[in-house]
């Protein structure tokens, strides 16, 4: 009985952090895999230095994966940002302008600032390049930018083909898994941007990028107290702005390593 205890806490100690991941393990990929495929030779070559044969989409979840580990308890709050709901656009540049917090608004400023210095040791270099190809990831993924009250969706109950789930989690993984892609073939089904998409995304900048989400979560939000059963009609309803985010996620995160790395 005392070895079966064991056994239980061991399984969900392995369970919490792959709970609690943004986009899962396959979101992140096709998030990474679909960056990788636009950055510029410079970029392409300064990332080899630091990640060797291994791609960012190999990389993407190491941010999860370090959840494991008690000493990088702090990165916790990095995943995400909160917002209060009801906010236009421009409230919430001013929130988060003003807003001191450690999250993935700030962080990401954070990283790529430390990125962008030439005399970054290795280790620390190779740290914030997989920090922030995972939380370019998370904004993108709308119940990262959700309510604070309700731990962005975590708290919202719904039932996908009447399984017990919620908001948070089913936008994690539920949704992108029902698909039956492996990152690789999402991916490639999704990474056909015109140049003109490509260019107006890049451009708008992380204060936009997080509002996107916002209004989306807000959406979300919205239809979820109406009706918690999901099935195929939410998959029709929302799959294009599940695929769009994961695109955009990567065209982002690649314009952005390409400045970075310029």
């Amino acid at each position: 009985m005392k070895k079966l205890k064991i056994l239980l806490v061991a399984i969900l100690f392995l369970y919490l952090p792959l709970h609690s991941m943004a986009w899962g393990l396959l979101g992140h990929r096709i998030v990474g895999e679909i960056a990788g495929q636009h950055l510029t030779s410079k970029a392409r070559k300064e990332i080899q230095k630091i990640f060797g044969a291994e791609t960012l989409a190999m990389n993407a979840n190491w941010m999860d994966f370090i959840k494991s580990d008690p000493s990088f308890k702090y990165l916790d709050v990095w995943h995400y940002v909160n917002l209060p709901q009801g906010l236009t656009a421009e409230q919430v540049d001013s929130f988060l302008k003003t807003d001191t917090a450690a999250n993935a608004f700030n962080k990401i400023r954070f990283v790529a600032a430390e990125l962008r210095k030439k005399t970054l040791p290795m280790d620390m270099k190779r740290m914030y390049l997989r920090i922030l190809v995972h939380v370019m990831g998370d904004i993108h993924q709308p119940m990262h930018c959700g309510r604070r009250e309700d731990r962005g969706g975590n708290d919202v109950k719904i039932k996908w083909f009447n399984k017990p789930s919620n908001l948070h989690t089913f936008w994690d993984s539920e949704f992108i898994e029902f698909q039956q892609l492996s990152y690789t073939e999402y991916a490639k089904a999704l990474d056909h941007p015109t140049k003109e998409q490509v260019s107006a995304w890049q451009k708008t900048g992380l204060n936009n990028w997080i509002f996107e989400s916002y209004q989306i979560s807000e959406q979300l939000y919205e239809e979820a107290e109406k009706d918690q059963s999901f099935s195929y009609r939410y998959n029709f309803d929302h799959i294009d702005t599940l695929n769009e985010q994961l695109l955009k996620g990567g065209i982002r995160l690649a314009g952005l390593l390409n400045e970075i790395f310029s």
